[in-house]
């Protein structure tokens, strides 16, 4: 008994110094998901959801106009949860409070439509390089149109911030902001009538591997040269710089921060790095828009993208092209449900891959968002080709989308049109519109067995709809091209 009374204080401390042993909760700041700032747009419609970090084990309180919603701080610190559907409107303010202590405050936050911009460097072109550019931005007063600019970054493995403040659209913001993005939104909302929130992440010259995730590349054998040129371990970066145009990359530092952040869509500009792929892109991209709405969780988001503009020195014969080529491969995404595509074959320039003219741009990617995001009465895009037919020595094609009807622009003759036979040697062709096809021939041909149009770096090509939206460049053909073993 008497060793007993003595072991039991001895016990007890090394009970309680076990207990202040044990590893506490590390107190941490209350934060929330890098796009979460003043002056932000939430989805209107969807569920909306709002993510940060915490104290483990802290109650988290997100209140939203009347709303209000709780979760807990996971052992990491970090939490989710998910506000119900909202309505368009504001603006509102957004409360987060962590432990019945902390709390954050966000102002002026709008409900609307978010979109999220990206690809290349068309994209990235600014409204102060655009057509008109001082009108535009004297111009650009739009205090329910808000902008966010992801900064450019690479990294090996998803990340979870990016850099980037949301602000409202003025003549001082919106001169470094995206000329397309900005444009599609000017003209878009007066068709909706709601808040309109752009995010800007793109980086000139890439390839679209490096925007797709990396599981994603494992879908398909065929890019498996791909994925052998990402860097095998983490050390690599640290005496090598990650390059830009590394498979995965952009997707790991600039759309992977950006998920599950709710959203419309996507608008797209991206291609040209990829030309001398063209066959492989046919596999690419319908790869990479697959793999963000999986990854996103909305189920088929609008999709909406721009196909190459006619760009190079013009040929005087028809001859094979790598960039017609990759337009074929971003028209055959168009089989996915909710894509639209914004045709430019009318707006290029020959020598400069960066045309000006952007408002065309901005305005056909929003026809093709009231058609496909909207559901709204229009014609979003010009004539497209549906099936051919021999008739002696003659092709008739078939068309759909022909609008108000179709037309040779400024009533002139159809140019761009060529013809071939079984030796598949194409001839520069004469074409007439006849209803709602074209008929095409050549005279020197006497079995013709394929038309294509448009299809060239730089065609010249005026065949449009009524409602003044050109024809996709086609071809009736399916023979190799100039890409088809490129990887």
């Amino acid at each position: 008994m008497k060793i007993q009374k003595l072991l039991l204080p001895l016990l007890a401390l090394l009970c309680a110094a076990t207990i202040h042993a044990q590893p506490m909760a590390k107190r941490q700041p209350l934060l929330l998901a890098s796009l979460f700032t003043d002056h932000m747009v939430l989805q209107r419609e969807l569920p909306v959801p709002v993510w940060g970090t915490a104290t483990p084990g802290a109650t988290v309180t997100v209140t939203f106009d009347k709303l209000s919603d709780s979760t807990i701080a996971d052992r990491d610190g970090n939490w989710l949860l998910r506000l119900p559907p909202l309505k368009a409107g504001g603006p509102f303010e957004l409360v987060v409070v962590a432990g019945g202590e902390t709390r954050l405050l966000l102002h002026d936050v709008l409900v609307g439509d978010v979109w999220i911009c990206s690809g290349q460097s068309n994209m990235e072109f600014p409204v102060s390089a655009a057509r008109n550019a001082k009108k535009e931005i004297a111009n650009a007063n739009y205090p329910t149109i808000r902008l966010f600019t992801v900064r450019h970054a690479v990294s090996l493995i998803p990340e979870r911030a990016v850099n980037g403040q949301w602000v409202a659209c003025t003549p001082e913001t919106v001169a470094g902001f995206s000329a397309m993005s900005y444009f599609f939104a000017r003209d878009l909302q007066p068709k909706i009538r709601v808040p309109i929130g752009l995010i800007q992440t793109c980086w000139p010259g890439t390839v679209i591997e490096a925007w797709t995730e990396e599981a994603a590349l494992h879908a398909e054998s065929e890019f498996a040269p791909i994925l052998a040129r990402i860097p095998p371990e983490l050390g690599h970066t640290l005496f090598t710089p990650l390059h830009e145009n590394t498979p995965s990359v952009l997707y790991n530092a600039m759309i992977h921060p950006l998920i599950p952040f709710a959203m419309r869509g996507v608008l797209w500009s991206q291609g040209s790095a990829n030309a001398d792929r063209a066959y492989q892109y046919r596999l690419l991209f319908p790869n990479l828009i697959r793999s963000w709405r999986q990854a996103w969780g909305e189920g088929d988001f609008s999709f909406l993208f721009v196909q190459l503009p006619n760009y190079m020195a013009r040929r005087a014969t028809p001859t094979d092209s790598a960039w017609a080529e990759l337009r074929e491969a971003q028209a055959m995404a168009m089989a996915l449900p909710n894509t639209g595509m914004a045709v430019t074959i009318d707006i290029g320039e020959a020598f400069n891959l960066h045309p000006k003219n952007k408002q065309d741009i901005g305005l056909r990617l929003a026809r093709a968002a009231e058609a496909v995001a909207y559901h709204l009465p229009t014609v979003a895009s010009g004539p497209r080709y549906r099936a051919m037919k021999v008739e002696g020595q003659t092709i008739r094609l078939a068309f759909e989308s022909v609008g108000a009807g179709l037309v040779a622009k400024d009533n002139a003759k159809l140019k761009g049109f060529a013809i071939a036979g079984s030796d598949r040697q194409f001839l520069w062709a004469q074409a007439k519109i006849d209803g709602e096809s074209v008929v095409v021939w050549n005279d020197a041909l006497q079995r013709p067995v394929a038309v294509r149009y448009a299809w060239a770096d730089n065609p010249e090509c005026n065949f449009f709809n009524a409602n003044g939206l050109p024809a996709s460049p086609f071809r009736t053909d399916d023979w190799p091209g100039l890409t088809i073993n490129a990887r």
